[in-house]
């Protein structure tokens, strides 16, 4: 079964979705690829502790600290999607982290040469759980914000959130 919940933050509404595992979903209302990991009717809203906890971490998130957990997660995807959104956990809190360098360790980790950062770029815009699975600090090579399900205006609010306002758009390529 899966279940759903609302929160209300200062850029948007946003809906949560979880399983009995952990959080499957947290999109802004109408986004691109909205509510793409509920099953069409099988899903109710119900109270729960994963939604109380997800809530307490977009409460800290949104109040521009960095929260010192994560709600139990619970994406759902391909292989590769799922070594994306690893690879996005992993960039930290007032960091960027460009398509190409992810796209760079996504072949570390498969043994291959060479990756094609616009298929990172489909993994990461399909990304189900916003936020949480920091997508929004993914820029392009030059700096650019390019695309986010979310709309660009709200991927530059939470970067600017995030980074001090000189060293949004002048980020050397993070190792991590």
């Amino acid at each position: 079964m899966q279940y759903v919940s609302h929160y209300q933050s200062p850029i948007g509404d946003i809906t949560l979705a979880a399983d009995d595992i952990g959080l499957i979903g947290l999109w802004f209302d109408g986004q691109k690829h909205f509510a793409s990991t509920l099953l069409s009717e099988e899903h109710e809203e119900r109270p729960l502790p994963i939604f109380d906890d997800s809530r307490r971490w977009l409460d800290i998130y949104f109040h521009g600290k960095e929260p010192d957990f994560t709600p139990a997660l619970h994406p759902i995807g391909t292989d590769f999607r799922l070594a994306v959104w690893k690879q996005l956990l992993e960039i930290s809190y007032g960091q960027t982290a460009t398509y190409g360098q992810i796209a760079r360790n996504i072949a570390l980790e498969m043994n291959r040469p060479t990756m094609s950062a616009q298929a990172v770029g489909g993994a990461v815009g399909s990304n189900p759980i916003s936020l949480i699975i920091p997508c929004h600090r993914v820029i392009g090579s030059d700096g650019s914000l390019t695309g986010y399900a979310g709309g660009t205006d709200k991927k530059q609010w939470l970067l600017e959130m995030e980074l001090p306002a000189e060293n949004i758009f002048h980020r050397t390529e993070k190792t991590f």
